[in-house]
């Protein structure tokens, strides 16, 4: 089953976030991760978000999880966690 991973980023440092991004993308790759939404205009409707949201779909949870904790998206985290305020989860898609 599919799972997608659903972020929502406030962005405090640009520069540091950039590298963040330039390492994140080659990982989410490795993964088979594909980008179906990165950083498009946001328009709530109800409730909050942050400026800036990333869905990307993954085979399965199984390597979601192996992505998130690869030491590829680990050492780009290294870069984007300090510069960023995020909310980040995986949610098992509909088949």
């Amino acid at each position: 089953m599919a799972v997608y991973a659903i972020i929502q980023v406030d962005v405090k440092d640009s520069e540091a976030y950039a590298k963040y991004a330039e390492l994140a993308g080659p990982a989410v790759a490795k993964y088979g991760g594909e980008f179906l939404v990165r950083g498009g205009q946001v328009e709530v409707m109800e409730g909050t978000t942050k400026p800036r949201c990333v869905i990307i779909r993954f085979a399965d949870m199984a390597t979601a999880k192996a992505f998130y904790h690869g030491e590829e998206y680990q050492e780009a985290l290294s870069y984007g966690l300090p510069a960023s305020d995020r909310d980040y989860k995986f949610v098992e898609g509909v088949d």
